[in-house]
């Protein structure tokens, strides 16, 4: 029997996790450590100024509870000021797209209610981290490369982030100071303090629509996962303002007999309808669930985004599944002076079609591509899972459920085999080089493309599934830097 387990996109947050467990600390306690290291070594995925959702089975509980911790629009953020400014839709990134972050007060709330450290406990390491420095993956050095043309419009950004090779060592000293003030002040010295005031100044300073008010008055919200059959498990997803609704459309679908382009093409064509924040516009259910029905709209394209997904268990009986982003790769490309830290750029998913049910309005929280899942079987937890890959999440996530239950894969075995994806455009069809009958469909049809075996852009997913108290198997995507680690 084991004592818990961790599995994250870098092996460093895997490993702060798997100490947090052997000093004593549960599954959620891990998650958020494991999380915050990765708000420091993966800065193109995730940020400390992100937001993040979560999903936790508490030991003993008859269902799991959800956390929404996403940021709202500032409160001068309306569509006249943004065309006011030049533009005609939303800018992918800049200063306009910036949201209130979501991510700390989520912490704060996930250990307040669910953990057995404090804040200042489960930061310490992500802060050493920042303060002694890391050695960059070669996916992060790929990613600093990609960047650079844009990075660079921002000095204090381009200053901390610039092009680098695999092996160096990356410091954010004002990033480790941040952390220390969350782990002393909490919430509260993050969302109320000079943390909250270089924010507010630095969106000032860019014209833009986030204030010291957003940030004081943001909140996380505790919701009730909506449940669903597959097979003979019940999954859950988040309900609005995340696409979770758009996943489990999908996969009702799928269960239902309908063809993969079908199911995606109803799923996404239902989420661009209706998902956006429900305190502005309640989302129906129904048309989700019902494998039935038919949307007469199509889908909205969107540009892909970087996020860290991560799940924990132990042996407790506690299970999380977390996720967590900056939006885009790096986000919106500004990095708050004297903080460290990369502001996201979620606001970017807004419509600035005033008819549009996910249009720009004063605070308010975009249409969420954040979506962590959970299974249970015979009311019991059986598995977390999820993925990175923004637009392309509810068709990720449907690969890997498929692998586990309909191809009965181990959780490895589930992350890693290859992948395909239908892009945003609806037409064109990417598949790893080694998915099967990928280089016969390639040179059959104009519209398949073939991208390298094991490619990021196909997410990093990982997977933990539970055979019984203390029994887990898990598994760590390959295509992310990451590993499993169990502790005995």
């Amino acid at each position: 029997m084991t004592r818990g387990v961790v599995a994250t996109p870098h092996h460093l947050a895997s490993e702060v996790g798997a100490q947090v467990l052997r000093d004593g600390g549960n599954a959620i306690d891990a998650a958020v450590a494991a999380d915050a290291v990765l708000c420091v070594v993966y800065p193109h995925m995730t940020s400390v100024a992100g937001d993040l959702m979560a999903i936790v089975w508490p030991a003993d509980a008859p269902s799991p509870v959800g956390l929404i911790g996403a940021g709202r629009s500032g409160e001068l953020a309306t569509i006249a000021a943004v065309r006011s400014r030049g533009h005609e839709t939303m800018p992918a990134r800049g200063p306009l797209t910036v949201t209130v972050p979501g991510t700390v007060e989520a912490w704060g709330r996930l250990l307040e209610r669910f953990g057995t450290f404090g804040l200042g406990a489960v930061v310490e390491a992500a802060s050493a981290f920042a303060k002694d420095g890391y050695l960059i993956t070669p996916q992060l050095a790929d990613a600093l490369r990609a960047a650079a043309g844009w990075l660079g419009r921002e000095p204090v950004t381009f200053a901390l982030y610039p092009p680098m090779e695999a092996g160096m060592l990356l410091r954010n000293p004002d990033l480790a100071s941040v952390l220390d003030e969350i782990g002393h002040g909490g919430i509260n010295g993050f969302y109320r303090g000079e943390i909250a005031a270089a924010i507010a100044a630095a969106i000032q300073r860019r014209d833009g629509f986030v204030t010291r008010q957003d940030l004081a008055t943001h909140r996380s919200h505790w919701v009730d996962p909506v449940p669903f059959p597959y097979r003979d498990l019940v999954v859950y997803e988040l309900p609005p303002p995340t696409q979770g609704l758009a996943a489990a459309a999908m996969l009702v679908r799928l269960a239902a007999g309908i063809e993969f382009r079908a199911a995606r093409d109803a799923s996404y064509a239902l989420r661009d309808r209706y998902i956006t924040d429900p305190d502005f516009s309640p989302t129906p259910a129904e048309p989700f669930l019902d494998p039935d029905h038919a949307p007469a709209s199509k889908p909205v394209a969107q540009e892909a985004g970087d996020t860290v997904y991560l799940c924990a268990a132990d042996e407790h009986g506690n299970v999380v599944s977390l996720i967590q982003s900056v939006a885009y790769d790096f986000g919106s490309g500004i990095v708050a002076e004297g903080t460290g830290m990369l502001l996201q750029n979620r606001g970017a998913y807004f419509s600035l079609n005033d008819q549009h049910v996910n249009k720009l309005e004063p605070r308010k929280r975009t249409m969420h591509t954040l979506i962590p899942a959970m299974a249970a079987r015979d009311g019991r937890p059986w598995a977390a899972f999820g993925s990175m890959g923004a637009d392309l999440q509810p068709q990720l996530q449907a690969q890997l459920l498929m692998n586990l239950v309909d191809r009965s894969l181990e959780p490895a075995e589930a992350v890693a085999r290859p992948r395909m994806a239908i892009l945003p455009d609806g037409v064109t069809v990417a598949m790893e080089a080694d998915f099967p009958n990928a280089a016969q469909l390639s040179r059959s049809d104009r519209h398949v493309r073939l991208m390298p075996a094991r490619h990021p852009s196909f997410g990093h997913a990982h997977a933990l599934v539970i055979d019984g108290p203390g029994k887990w198997r898990a598994g760590a995507d390959p295509r992310s830097d990451g590993s499993v680690e169990y502790v005995t």
